[in-house]
């Protein structure tokens, strides 16, 4: 095993070892605040000392509990994330001591007041549009709201240097991961698309998060190193692919494989999904008051929800020259009313660019596994 496959072992351990690294963390006396969406301002929850952990939402086994109280005909991460809270299989919700949700889709919303009865929710009132005059003072008022509970509940005051010093930890988190994921930008591919999810997880379920900060460093340095020596791991595809829609996870790990199947001849560059380019893509000022640059940052983020949403054809565009992607692959998780209806207007955007697009609708179980390979398998002869 080479230092780079080293890096990547260590990195998996580390997301292994996760739960148990809150569990220790909370006896430890450090408050944990569990978290669905790129939304929520990690800052904040940093700065009143306690720790944001991503919830467990990409599963199908815990949805067949979740529809005793949830629609069948609802998104699967919806029903994931309630269902992992109602069999208590999560063991970042079990150890959670409050849960902070947001109003992006109708779905979540209504699913975070069931979710109350079982741990304190708290949900953030999201404007939906960036260009009402108004928005962002709304999103102000939700960030100092959202200020104050955290100070009440954990009996702590949340101070503007405090809050300084974590928006610099988050810009250097991101940025690091930013770094890496520019690696695409090379001529040839220098990491797999599972490998690019595995670095996002670390990230997520790292918690020392200095290390984690130097280790994805650390990766990214040997992996330049390694491409100017003229090495590759990677064998050289034909056809470079973005993916785009919907949050990734465990579960949608099937997609990348059937992209960068041999027969394939293709890898993923990039994810233009939450909790990847676009989280990092977006730095939080530090040179404005620290409320006002949380506000911004977070309400500029280009979820589906956002009406309208120029802004990720923007970031599409952006990331399609950066990374020289060849075409794009949306993933929509089925019953995402904002991404499946967005994703007509994504597909004729990009074609007035000469991008090449496909929209695959999917969920949480392995049955399609067949039926994806072979729409990307067209897909990528199409390329």
């Amino acid at each position: 095993m080479n230092d780079i496959d080293e890096i990547f072992e260590e990195m998996r351990e580390g997301v292994r070892n996760a739960p148990v690294a809150v569990k220790e963390l909370k006896e430890a006396g450090r408050p944990i605040v569990g978290t669905y969406c790129t939304f929520t301002p990690w800052e904040l929850i940093n700065a009143a000392g306690g720790i944001a952990v991503s919830l467990c939402s990409t599963s199908e086994k815990p949805i067949s509990a979740a529809e005793k109280h949830l629609p069948r005909n609802l998104c699967p991460l919806i029903k994931s994330s309630y269902g992992f809270a109602l069999t208590d299989t999560c063991p970042y919700f079990h150890f959670c001591d409050m849960v902070v949700g947001e109003t992006t889709c109708d779905g979540k919303k209504k699913m975070y007041e069931l979710l109350d009865a079982l741990r304190p929710t708290h949900v953030m009132q999201l404007p939906q549009t960036t260009e009402h005059t108004k928005s962002l003072e709304l999103w102000k008022y939700e960030i100092i709201r959202l200020k104050e509970v955290l100070e009440e509940r954990f009996d702590v005051r949340i101070t503007d240097e405090k809050l300084s010093a974590s928006i610099a930890l988050r810009n250097s988190i991101n940025a690091a991961a930013l770094r890496f994921y520019n690696l695409s930008t090379l001529p040839d591919a220098v990491v797999t698309g599972k490998e690019i999810m595995l670095v996002s997880d670390y990230l997520k379920f790292t918690f020392d998060y200095e290390k984690a900060v130097a280790s994805v460093n650390a990766l990214t340095d040997r992996l330049l190193e390694n491409y100017m020596e003229g090495k590759r791991r990677v064998n050289v595809a034909t056809h470079r692919i973005l993916i785009t829609g919907c949050p990734m996870g465990k579960s949608l790990e099937k997609v990348v494989e059937a992209i960068e199947a041999p027969e394939c001849a293709s890898t993923v560059v990039g994810f233009e999904n939450c909790g990847n380019l676009k989280c990092a893509h977006y730095k939080v000022s530090e040179d404005i008051p620290p409320i006002d640059a949380l506000s911004e940052k977070y309400l500029s983020i280009p979820c589906s929800v956002m009406s309208p949403n120029k802004e990720r054809i923007k970031l599409l565009r952006h990331y399609i020259k950066k990374y020289r992607a060849d075409g794009v692959a949306e993933v929509i998780l089925q019953a995402c009313h904002t991404y499946s209806v967005e994703s007509y207007s994504v597909r004729t955007a990009l074609a007035g660019d000469g991008a090449q697009y496909i929209a695959v609708e999917t969920d949480y179980s392995q049955g399609d596994v067949g039926q994806l390979a072979t729409r990307l398998g067209a897909f990528a002869e199409m390329l």
